[in-house]
């Protein structure tokens, strides 16, 4: 198998201490990597330094002669707003090539799912999985045999996100997926490269697997430390007691021999086993009840994106009180966020809205996906003063959350997504809420922060009003759901009926907007299919001795079975 690139003693330091200290790996033909780790350990740095866009501090990254490399963006480069899509690709060849490959330019954007008639839109336009789409297709055009792909599945519904999964598979050249969806990454990946600790560590395995065997590692790890510990404690008793012997009895081979086993000490110490520091941070919110029939009532409420707009959809009846937790489902585009947007609005000016009613005793915590909270001018010690007024618990909290002191005078602006995701919860853990409203609160999570999420909602004592495209996350902690479909608000206790619900009318291309204009599974056997590999890796998740191995066998049979009556294998 002929390698495509390699890295030897990668090393990237900021003002900030280092991200990551001799790095080295291969990447050969073939390799499907899905590439994890904590928010802020380097990950886009690290797909920046293999494509050329920053130089590391010390190391090299070679390519094979054959070897080209492209990068799909994170976010969308500010120049390419006012582009059209046509355009937006053309932009990433050279420009002596635009006029003769303006032909294939306007073929694989038909084949990412765009119509004639899009390719006119300017990319400022664009909905998150048409910009996800877009960013593909800037890569694509230039025919690499490496895909680097930076959290392509950020922002995006479930038709466009089974879209992106679909179009990954069927990707014949070799990658590396940085994302947090599990779920993705064991679907398409083949092995996974886990940055922690300022190191790699690679295993051939997908996801799932691959962080059992590094919580394996761990303890494996933890067990061996524990075992060095207790001798390098033993002969340290030895050594103090024998220097003492020596000092009084003017014994000066028993001091010869404390400095010996002194020395000893000091290479048992060298040569300890590392053991991982884990993530600095536990996410945490914390709520408090409300005694009230209801935190939060509308009826007859018109939903516009903005004001004078026509409205979205429009709500009949709708209540929540202390302990509901409520997810907000629907497709991309159809008020969603605009709903919760109006409720934060609302209570800020605390005016009165017959058609929106919240209690006056009502504290409101709110996440916004745009994470817009955070001015970027403010430091990250300033950002936080409106959840607590003191100083100094707004240090610990920084300092808890792995932001050290040297750090709380960067400003937000200069921080990844993910930091500033994890400065926003921060913030919201240092309140207590009667009710919070989470915009997408996993866009930015890592994959311990999405389960941590999932573990502090199940136990939050106010009430909670949820828009997120994870069904994991949805299935895991709220028990009622509203559906906004056909321009209304539908209440349902059942999440799969609403799912289904959802997926009714998806006859026009404008309903599933990322689905690639050619013949499409059908939607029953997709979801089952989901659902089977969602019930399989939560089983592999468990320890061994918890599994159902025979339920397991039952479920590959079926998945089996049902990839080849969707053609997918």
């Amino acid at each position: 198998m002929s390698t495509l690139l390699n890295a030897h003693s990668l090393c990237m330091e900021t003002a900030f201490g280092p991200l990551f200290s001799d790095l080295s790996f291969t990447l050969k033909k073939g390799d499907r990597v899905g590439l994890i780790g904590y928010n802020g350990c380097g990950k886009s740095t690290l797909l920046k330094l293999l494509d050329g866009t920053l130089l590391p501090s010390s190391g090299t990254v070679s390519q094979a002669n054959h070897c080209l490399l492209a990068r799909a963006e994170q976010h969308l480069p500010d120049a390419l707003a006012p582009l059209t899509l046509l355009d937006a690709v053309l932009d990433n060849l050279p420009p002596a090539e635009r006029d003769s490959q303006r032909w294939r330019v306007e073929a694989l954007l038909t084949d990412m799912g765009f119509s004639v008639e899009d390719t006119a839109l300017t990319a400022a336009t664009l909905s998150g999985g048409q910009h996800t789409r877009l960013l593909l297709a800037r890569a694509l055009i230039k025919q690499p045999d490496v895909l680097l792909l930076d959290e392509p599945g950020n922002h995006l519904d479930l038709p466009t996100l089974l879209w992106l999964e679909q179009f990954i598979q069927r990707w014949n050249g070799s990658f590396i997926l940085v994302s947090h969806d599990q779920q993705l990454l064991d679907n398409v990946t083949n092995s996974s490269w886990i940055l922690r600790d300022h190191r790699l560590h690679s295993f051939a395995l997908p996801c799932s697997a691959a962080r059992r065997a590094l919580a394996e590692q761990d303890e494996s790890d933890a067990q061996r430390f524990k075992e060095e510990q207790k001798e390098i404690d033993r002969v340290t008793v030895s050594a103090k007691r024998l220097a003492t012997w020596g000092r009084v009895y003017d014994n000066e081979g028993l001091s010869r021999k404390a400095q010996q086993m002194e020395k000893q000490i000091e290479r048992l110490k060298e040569n300890q086993t590392d053991v991982t520091a884990g993530s600095q941070w536990q996410l945490q919110l914390h709520g408090e009840a409300l005694r009230a029939n209801r935190l939060l009532e509308i009826e007859n409420l018109s939903v516009s994106p903005a004001p004078g707009a026509e409205p979205l959809f429009s709500a009949p009846l709708a209540r929540l009180k202390s302990g509901d937790r409520v997810a907000i489902i629907g497709r991309n585009g159809c008020g969603k966020s605009s709903l919760l947007r109006l409720i934060w609005q609302h209570y800020c000016a605390r005016a009165e809205n017959d058609a929106l009613r919240l209690h006056e005793r009502v504290e409101l915590g709110y996440y916004d996906q745009t994470l817009h909270q955070l001015q970027d001018e403010a430091t990250l010690l300033d950002a936080l003063e409106d959840f607590a007024p003191s100083e100094e618990t707004r240090k610990r909290a920084l300092i808890n959350a792995g932001f050290a002191w040297s750090r709380h005078g960067q400003l937000v602006g200069s921080l990844s997504g993910g930091e500033r995701s994890r400065l926003l919860f921060v913030g919201l853990a240092l309140a207590r809420y009667s009710l919070l409203m989470l915009d997408e609160p996993t866009n930015h999570l890592d994959l311990e922060g999405k389960e941590a999420l999932a573990e502090t909602l199940q136990n939050f004592e106010g009430g909670v009003l949820l828009v997120s495209h994870d069904r994991q996350l949805m299935q895991q902690t709220c028990q009622r759901f509203w559906l906004i479909h056909n321009g209304k608000l539908e209440e349902w206790l059942d999440a799969d009926a609403a799912w289904a619900r959802l997926r009714e009318g998806d006859e026009t291309p404008a309903t599933t907007e990322a689905v690639a204009p050619e013949p499409q599974p059908h939607d029953d056997a997709l979801e089952r299919l989901i659902a089977l590999e969602t019930l399989l890796a939560d089983d592999l998740a468990r320890k061994p001795k918890h599994q159902k191995p025979q339920q397991q066998a039952q479920w590959r049979l079926e998945i089996h079975e049902l990839n080849q009556q969707l053609e997918l294998l």
